[in-house]
């Protein structure tokens, strides 16, 4: 019984791919009988194994459309007296099967068939030698639209149904590539050389309030554990209680993408040469602290914007520029917040976020009763959402070709934001140990440049299945076997492994001094560098006449490595 049960189950999982497979989009051209107002497409979803339909409009037939929905057409009682002769009837679905509601309209002369559904549309389907029988083309047309038809045409109109071909590729790619990577590669260069440089400058009193930073979390096995579940958790009751928990996700990424957005910006402001006064004194949580007047206004700047995104979210137009802008804000904040301490941390990482992506987007739609991926229905809003509103965390840019095709497939391309944050942190850390070993950086690019060609070889997938990929399937793969590997060729893969390339106290160069001849009084340059805040003296020993011998600086070293952060040739004098 067991074995049968899951010979059934198995067989259920194959016929409801195969019916996934089959499902395809085209288009109802409606135009008035009276001329009126120009022709308009509306979307439809049809089976091509009942009958295909033209992919040019010019060759499809213009037929009378009939409006024949007070019937379900499921027996000869509910046909008209004169047939459907040369007709496209409208008829509502429910009550019997697509075949059943098909055979009858072919058998009174229909060209075709248009169910008409309140519901959200599936895949007409069928048997072998019921397609074999079927001659007509049959499609599924939602409610709202055929309102939206007679609203606008009127009753008498004529209707020409289509399958346009779609391009594989749409060029808002190209923009998703670059936002993708170029966040990808920024973050984890910010990251990587923030870091370090804190590793360096951790013993200097610089201490102002302008000075400091927030402290990076290094992520352990347990925080990677706990962070799975809370994300298997989430997007299973996001699932279920759509329209309830969006808003919570909604205004949580108002609050962290306005953070993002201060902790980017705040380094250029800083730059500013005006602003400079600080608030009076005062007992005011945060005020009491004495922040600069142009820290405030961006502060106002960054929650204004976060603000208008939150009430103009579902304008199409333009407010998917905002929250891409809010959106690519949050990621690099977070790739300088979030650290993995060794390439152990990374691949238990992005290994754990692996199966669990694949999980979510090619098991679970045999998991569930309609059939489709709990991953994609989240993140593209389920089409059975009162509230119509959609996760913002994701990139997201309009389609840019022309197919009508449009209309009914999602109007934008997605990228998750876990998409590019995975990856980037071990992007960041692939920098940090690229300076720490002074590799010229090469862990770094072709980490980067491991995730371009893993989005190149999502989007070529996306292409040739139509169906939504997870993304970290190819990502994962590309990154870590070539960081690995790289690590491998260069002999430094232990190191590499458990991070201990990385110096847990500041380095001691190798023209610096022994600890045992005592404190040495830095060059000018050198003092320079260090860029001590306005006010805070550094107690120096009293210089001798002439600088010994054999403390001469080496030639270039005033020079700093640009693999280095500023000041660190004088960090351990």
């Amino acid at each position: 019984m067991a074995a049968a049960a899951a010979v059934a189950w198995l067989r259920a999982a194959v016929l409801l791919f195969v019916a996934q497979v089959t499902c395809e989009y085209g288009m109802v051209r409606v135009v008035s009988e009276m001329g009126g107002p120009k022709g308009k497409d509306y979307c439809i979803l049809y089976n091509p194994q009942w009958a295909h339909l033209p992919h040019d409009l010019g060759k499809a037939s213009l037929l009378q459309l009939r409006d024949w929905t007070a019937s379900m057409l499921c027996s000869p009682s509910d046909l008209p007296a004169k047939g459907f002769s040369n007709q496209i009837p409208l008829v509502t679905r429910g009550n019997c099967t697509f075949y059943e509601k098909v055979r009858l309209a072919q058998g009174s002369g229909a060209r075709g068939l248009l169910i008409i559904s309140k519901e959200t549309l599936v895949p007409p389907g069928g048997n072998k030698t019921q397609y074999e029988e079927i001659g007509i083309p049959v499609a599924l047309l939602s409610h709202k639209d055929m309102v939206d038809i007679f609203k606008s045409f009127g009753r008498a109109v004529r209707a020409a149904l289509y399958a346009p071909n779609e391009p594989l590729l749409d060029y808002n790619m190209v923009i998703i590539f670059i936002m993708a990577v170029g966040t990808v590669a920024i973050g984890g260069y910010w990251a990587g050389s923030r870091d370090v440089r804190k590793r360096y400058m951790k013993h200097k009193r610089d201490d102002g309030p302008e000075k400091q930073e927030d402290e990076a979390v290094d992520v352990t096995p347990v925080m990677t554990c706990v962070f799975v579940v809370m994300c298997c958790s989430m997007l299973v009751l996001l699932y279920y209680f759509y329209d309830h928990l969006v808003y919570v996700i909604i205004g949580i990424f108002c609050l962290a993408s306005s953070t993002g957005l201060y902790s980017c910006l705040s380094p250029l402001v800083q730059r500013l040469p005006f602003g400079k006064c600080r608030v009076p004194d005062n007992n005011l949580p945060y005020f009491h602290k004495r922040p600069q007047v142009r820290m405030l206004l961006l502060a106002l700047f960054c929650v204004a914007v976060s603000v208008v995104w939150g009430v103009f979210r579902n304008e199409d137009q333009w407010a998917w520029i905002l929250q891409d802008a809010l959106g690519i804000a949050f990621c690099l904040y977070m790739l300088k917040t979030i650290r993995l301490p060794t390439f152990k941390a990374c691949t238990l990482l992005l290994l754990v976020l692996f199966i669990y992506d694949v999980f979510f987007v090619f098991i679970t739609p045999f998991l569930t009763k309609s059939g489709n991926s709990i991953m994609v229905e989240v993140a593209t809003g389920p089409t059975d959402s009162a509230t119509h509103e959609k996760l913002p965390m994701v990139l997201k840019v309009p389609r840019l070709n022309t197919s009508p095709l449009a209309l009914c497939d999602r109007p934008f391309s997605l990228l998750g934001f876990g998409d590019i944050l995975v990856p980037g942190l071990l992007v960041a850390y692939c920098h940090r140990f690229d300076i720490q070993v002074q590799s010229s950086r090469i862990y770094f690019v072709a980490c980067t440049i491991a995730y371009g060609i893993g989005l190149l070889v999502t989007f070529m997938a996306l292409a040739l299945m139509q169906r939504g990929q997870p993304a970290l399937l190819y990502l994962v793969p590309c990154t870590l076997t070539t960081s690995g590997a790289l690590a491998l060729w260069r002999r430094e893969l232990g190191m590499f492994w458990t991070g201990s390339g990385f110096a847990k106290d500041i380095p001691q160069p190798s023209w610096a001094p022994a600890a045992a001849q005592g404190p040495q009084p830095p060059k000018e340059s050198e003092a320079t560098l260090s860029q001590q805040p306005p006010g805070e003296a550094q107690v120096l020993p009293a210089l001798p006449a002439e600088r010994p011998p054999e403390l001469t600086e080496p030639k270039g070293v005033a020079g700093v490595s640009t693999q280095e952060p500023v000041g660190l040739s004088g960090a351990s004098a």
